[in-house]
């Protein structure tokens, strides 16, 4: 089996395999941590070298494979692998180990717990199943490797451990056993003193087995820990369990979390749901099976992204509402304010909203950041949850908002991609993209009535001049129903000029719905160059255009234009067209006209144009000579 519970090992025959330096080792972790699935090389720099690649990182990463993949053979050859193969496959953009997850001891462990959390066993069941899971462990995850990716893997991992930890402390206490937890629990309990949940299972264990002077004590110990540390006292269930210690209450080491947890509040945050909300179904089928638990389980983590105004938000709470079934102790909903008039939230304050929700006072909520996310992760901790953070800036706004147990999904939306969430957390991530033309039609029909089957034509017209953009084609619904007895085609012949079109769309002068506001919080977050680049790339008459026609137009190195571009995809600015190609839609590139026409001088613009005159000419004349 392979290790990753403890320092990273690969036990074959009872025999530990020597897999090399502790870089070599990290590739092979991050593999393992993916078992049977692609992992691309950018994600593999990412974990091995954490964001900070050597020069010629692929190739390095190339060495590593190649020795790992010799390690498995010889295993092979020498007969000391058996039918249950693993071998290191190269497919189209990265690596796979193909191989059984159950042979990753972090996979097996996970699989024990998610099967214990079936509420339909019975405690003796849910118990072995949990031990099981926990001897497993053999010290801090990813011991032996260094690095933020292990740092961060291994904090994840451990929460995991600590909630499977108090769950089987819990079956024991209720089967009547406590002197089997004591042990355990109290050794694991000395090397997370915050951890609340767990602390209460020792607390529980010892009240149960007659020694109340030494509950109390340990009730003492934790309290002065939280007050002198994080300036809070206990939480509600752990001051519960103290008083009915005092009280000589024989429920105090045997009753129920479930009771315990009866006086919990259940919030129920979602707003409502986008009056006339059409299609999407595809995408609200696929939001319910990336929220799905995993095989082996994790905390589900679903990034949604997508352009301004596409109706990420609209989408999400839709589908929320749909699912909120799912999530019997409650949904919590955060508008972080990322891309907004007003500053974005800051995590200290979404945190504190996050612990009033679930029912902790504001004079118990720790000051400091880090010690409120502690907290929340401790407060949220086996909890059946649904987390909406909605609007989020980067992975630093979101990461202090991750509960740390399995029982709960979060969904994110962002205009950025939040690359750091996938490759760092094992976010699944669902790019939203315009509604189909029959879509923004029956959304169009939904909202303005019969004048789209009296006009088809010009409905289909005010849907591209739209963009099949869910924001824009409201407000323009909104401009006809203001027009209830001019035809819908007068509409079209106004929003026919672009840079009006930015005009008219405008929402009445709302700033979180005018189209070019909405555009506006996006480019305002790009670094200087990448927002010239955005404005230049505006000026292009074609649909799309590839690399070399954007270094062109913007006027920099092809390697430059690339990282411009990626720059612009990751906060969805442009988008992908044809092969290598990228483009913006008619509302995007309106806005980016008008941008350069305001910021950007005539001589600016005429060199940009003549700088792409001249790249088609040089193209054009290759090709006439056939090379």
């Amino acid at each position: 089996m392979f290790q990753l519970l403890g320092p990273v090992e690969w036990t074959v025959r009872g025999h530990a395999a020597d897999l090399g330096s502790a870089k070599q080792r990290t590739v092979l972790a991050a593999l393992l941590v993916d078992a049977g699935r692609l992992v691309p090389w950018p994600t593999l720099i990412d974990r091995v070298w954490d964001q900070a690649p050597a020069t010629d990182a692929r190739g390095v990463l190339y060495t590593y494979v190649n020795r790992i993949r010799r390690i498995l053979e010889q295993a092979r050859t020498s007969g000391d692998l058996t039918r249950r193969t693993v071998a290191l496959t190269r497919r189209t953009g990265g690596y796979a180990l193909e191989m059984e997850p159950d042979l990753v001891d972090l996979h097996r462990f996970r699989a024990l717990v998610m099967t214990a959390y079936d509420q339909r066993l019975p405690d003796d069941e849910r118990s072995e199943l949990l031990r099981e899971a926990l001897a497993l462990w053999d010290g801090p995850a990813l011991a032996d490797l260094p690095g933020t990716w292990a740092a961060r893997m291994r904090e994840t991992w451990s929460r995991q451990r600590l909630d499977a930890a108090v769950q089987w402390g819990r079956a024991e206490l209720r089967l009547g056993r406590p002197e089997e937890v004591i042990g355990p629990a109290g050794e694991l309990a000395a090397g997370y003193p915050f951890a609340e949940p767990l602390a209460g299972v020792l607390i529980r264990a010892l009240a149960a087995a007659g020694r109340h002077a030494e509950a109390l004590d340990t009730y003492a110990g934790v309290r002065a820990h939280l007050v002198d540390k994080l300036g809070a006292e206990p939480g509600p269930e752990l001051r519960e369990i103290h008083q009915a210690i005092l009280r000589g209450s024989p429920s105090a080491g045997t009753r129920r979390p479930r009771e315990a947890r009866a006086a919990r509040p259940v919030p129920a945050q979602l707003p409502a749901e986008v009056p006339a909300f059409v299609g999407r179904e595809s995408e609200l089928a696929a939001l319910t099976a990336l929220s799905r638990p995993a095989r082996p389980p994790v905390m589900g983590v679903v990034v949604v992204s997508g352009t301004a105004g596409v109706g990420k938000s609209a989408l999400v709470v839709r589908w929320a509402h749909r699912a909120r079934a799912d999530f019997p102790d409650g949904q919590l909903y955060v508008n972080l304010r990322g891309y907004d008039p007003r500053r974005p939230v800051p995590a200290a304050d979404a945190l504190a909203g996050l612990l009033a929700a679930l029912g902790v006072p504001a004079p118990d909520a720790p000051a400091d950041t880090d010690e409120r996310s502690a907290r929340y992760r401790t407060e949220i901790s086996g909890r059946r949850m649904l987390v909406v953070l909605d609007n989020a800036s980067s992975v630093e706004h979101v990461r202090p908002l991750l509960p740390g147990t399995p029982s709960c999904v979060v969904v994110v939306t962002s205009r950025d991609s939040l690359a750091g969430l996938v490759a760092l957390h094992g976010a699944r991530r669902l790019d939203l993209d315009l509604l189909p033309a029959p879509d923004a039609s029956a959304l169009l029909r939904a909202l303005v009535g019969g004048r789209v089957e009296q006009e088809p034509g010009a409905a289909a017209a005010l849907a591209r001049q739209c963009a099949r953009l869910p924001l824009a084609l409201r407000i323009a619904a909104e401009l006809a129903s203001a027009r209830p007895a001019s035809p819908l085609s007068e509409l079209v012949a106004e929003l026919a000029d672009q840079r009006r079109r930015l005009d008219l769309l405008d929402a009445g002068g709302d700033p979180r719905a005018a189209v070019r506001a909405v555009f506006s919080w996006s480019y305002r977050r790009l670094p200087a160059d990448a927002a010239r680049a955005f404005r230049l790339l505006g000026l292009h008459p074609g649909p799309d255009l590839d690399p070399g026609a954007a270094a062109a137009l913007i006027g920099v190195p092809p390697d430059d234009a690339r990282r411009l571009l990626g720059l612009l995809a990751h906060a969805h600015l442009i988008g992908p067209a044809r092969a290598a190609g990228h483009g913006m839609h008619d509302l995007l590139r309106a806005y980016a006209t008008d941008l350069a026409h305001t910021e950007d001088s005539e001589a600016d613009r005429q060199a940009a144009r003549r700088r792409l005159a001249d790249h088609y000419r040089d193209d054009a004349g290759w090709l006439a000579f056939g090379v």
